[in-house]
């Protein structure tokens, strides 16, 4: 493979690596060339990694497990490497390392000790999942995995519901009528939902519909669901802004209700004006009052 407008690697670097999501021909020529030229590869699952590298016809890396049960582990091994000179690739199952899988604390370490990161970027299943949404893609907020336990998952739609963002879920397929049942019953069901099932695969859909009308149709569905699931969910409209407090009427309810000391101070509570102010104009509206009876 020729190699000749390409970088080289750079010593004591770690390279953070995308993977395809699920099309092998979306590897990047760069990527194939990190995997081929670094020392080790950190992988979250060693064997689904070899898979990738044989088709890519790279053999000569070692490579080396990195998942969420050994990191801690694994860590210093990996410094001393790095800061020994050697180069390192961060690779996951499938797309961008980190987004919902192991890595964190070795590019936090790194970071900490000034060992050069690098972004090798590629296929990722949030920005797949996102283009052809068919929803707003100026601002949107990652929330990985809902959790599995109903109470959980609820009080965590709960606590993003007047989220204005687009919202992106990942979902595992059994979980997917529960969930998709849960935003409908705490977002409304009028809400616009994309599921997004097996992006780059050969059984890739999308099914665009309000959730009360995507809940009803896999709550009934005969067959088993299958593939990888990415939510994509649109954000609330937002809340229109508050009219402005008419201070005259208000004054002059507030002036029939209550002592002019306590109708002032809650008149500068609503408003966020001077209470000294507030009284002094309640006095006058109670002495034109008292005048004109």
């Amino acid at each position: 493979m020729s190699r000749e407008s390409t970088h080289a690697l750079q010593p004591g670097t770690l390279y953070v690596v995308a993977t395809p999501i699920g099309h092998l021909g979306d590897i990047s020529v760069r990527a194939t060339q990190v995997l081929h030229d670094v020392d080790v590869i950190a992988a979250e699952d060693t064997r689904h990694t070899r898979g990738l590298l044989n088709h890519l016809g790279v053999g000569a890396p070692r490579l080396l497990s990195l998942h969420e049960h050994n990191e801690t582990r694994q860590l210093p091994g990996l410094v001393r490497l790095l800061q020994s000179g050697g180069s390192v690739a961060l690779v996951s199952d499938a797309g961008t390392p980190l987004i919902s899988d192991p890595g964190y604390r070795l590019v936090s370490k790194a970071g900490e000790l000034d060992i050069p990161v690098i972004a090798v970027p590629g296929p990722s299943a949030v920005t797949a999942a996102l283009s052809i949404s068919g929803l707003p893609t100026d601002r949107f907020v990652f929330e990985g995995f809902l959790p599995a336990r109903a109470e959980a998952r609820r009080t965590r739609l709960q606590s993003l519901s007047s989220e204005s963002r687009t919202l992106v879920f990942f979902e595992s397929p059994k979980r997917v009528p529960d969930a998709l049942s849960d935003i409908a019953d705490i977002f409304g069901e009028d809400r616009l939902v994309a599921l997004c099932r097996e992006l780059t695969k050969r059984f890739e859909s999308v099914q665009r519909a309000p959730a009360g009308e995507l809940s009803a149709q896999f709550r009934n569905l005969s067959e088993k669901i299958k593939g990888e699931i990415v939510l994509v969910v649109k954000g609330t409209a937002a809340l229109p802004s508050a009219s402005a407090i008419d201070e005259e009427l208000l004054i002059e309810l507030l002036a029939d209700a209550l002592p002019p000391r306590r109708a002032s101070e809650i008149a500068a509570r609503l408003t966020g004006g001077r209470k000294n102010d507030f009284y002094k104009r309640i006095l006058k509206t109670t002495d034109a009052g008292s005048t004109g009876k």
